[in-house]
């Protein structure tokens, strides 16, 4: 007979926690987020789009993590995410059910931690300082593409000294290809009560003997104003990540989104953007929220690919745990510009011909709600 996954993990949770019951210094919980929003999408094309769709701002997802004291200052940590469609029911990635995460560590407080295993990078991890919508629905540098996380990755992230802090991730994907290309990434970053300043970036290596020996790039640069109201966000990405798919010059990347890596062949590693966005948000309330921003992609290899855009959005905290928001987005491709609306999740209903998205202007608004548990 079949076994139900959710209810291994539910058994498995509460095997666990009682278990964290008996050893007050161990603690496991099982967490989630729900994350849907109404979508309307209009082409200049005439083309329209109208649907349910799913993470916005944080993709739905479930998972378990846990944390033991081990003595001495030390601790071991272990995660466990996978993410679904709360419309449909479905997994985000029907290959494999931890799709999102799955990792075990070692760490103290003073000196900070390693993990081993599939975990999201530092540019996923820290979307938060690069504008309002934590780079999600609504932000250009998320149409341009976001590298996510990983396979096989090691991992140290330190803890904030003086205000400084880095982490840093090698990662050997499982291909039989020989001389193992690499997936390397950094974080850097300083802050105060007012400043933040970072970088964050990315070198997918290709094997050796490619046919294009040249490294995936992708470099973000940060920097932060917090007003004490809000925050004024400036960011720039530099980066080669983009290839063209069956319809768009521009929506697909050469290391995906989620993992993968540089095989080497792709021409397009010879093309490269710059992404300059400025954003700014205020707190009207302590419940209410809202943010602008505006932001430009630029081929840099005169092939008429970039675009540019930006959107408003106001969020409402209804409790710690569920939010209502808002938005209206745009983005103006240029001729052979291929750019679309993407959240935390791409969606599933969109344009999928050329014609309604090269050169063409998309306009959108969404509403939508978001739980945590």
């Amino acid at each position: 007979m079949k076994k139900n996954p959710l209810r291994i993990l539910a058994g498995a949770t509460a095997a666990l926690a009682l278990g964290g019951t008996a050893q007050a210094q161990s603690s496991v919980t099982l967490y989630g987020v729900l994350d849907q929003y109404l979508h309307y999408m209009h082409s200049s094309s005439g083309a329209t789009v109208k649907a349910l769709e799913d993470g916005a701002w944080l993709r739905s997802r479930f998972g378990v993590r846990g944390q033991e004291d081990l003595g001495d200052g030390m601790f071991a940590k272990f995660q466990m995410e996978g993410g679904f469609s709360t419309d449909n029911g479905t997994q985000a990635d029907t290959t494999r059910f931890w799709d999102r995460q799955t990792w075990v560590g070692l760490g103290t407080k003073t000196l900070g931690e390693v993990r081993f295993g599939r975990q999201n990078g530092p540019i996923q991890s820290h979307g938060a300082y690069v504008d309002y919508t934590w780079r999600d629905l609504g932000s250009v540098i998320n149409n341009f593409g976001v590298p996510s996380r990983y396979d096989n990755d090691f991992g140290y992230l330190s803890p904030r000294w003086s205000g400084f802090a880095f982490e840093a991730h090698v990662a050997l994907p499982e291909s039989p290809v020989g001389n193992h290309p690499i997936v390397y990434q950094l974080w850097g970053d300083w802050t105060n009560d007012v400043i933040r300043a970072g970088y964050m970036g990315i070198r997918g290596r290709p094997p050796s003997h490619a046919v294009i020996a040249k490294d995936m790039v992708y470099d973000n640069l940060y920097f932060n104003w917090m007003y004490g109201a809000g925050t004024v966000y400036v960011a720039y990405v530099h980066s080669n990540n983009s290839t063209k798919t069956a319809v768009s010059n521009n929506a697909g990347t050469i290391v995906g989104n989620t993992g993968g890596y540089n095989a080497g062949t792709d021409p397009n590693l010879n093309n490269f953007y710059d992404i300059w966005q400025l954003s700014a948000d205020y707190r009207i309330t302590p419940q209410v929220r809202v943010g602008a921003l505006w932001g430009q992609i630029k081929d840099k290899s005169g092939r008429s690919q970039g675009g540019n855009g930006g959107s408003v959005g106001v969020y409402y905290d209804m409790s710690k745990r569920t939010m209502l928001w808002a938005m209206a987005d745009t983005m103006r491709n240029d001729t052979n510009g291929g750019w679309r609306p993407v959240g935390s999740a791409g969606p599933k209903s969109t344009f999928t011909t050329p014609n309604d998205v090269n050169g063409r202007t998309l306009n959108g608004l969404e509403v939508g709600i978001v739980h945590r548990f």
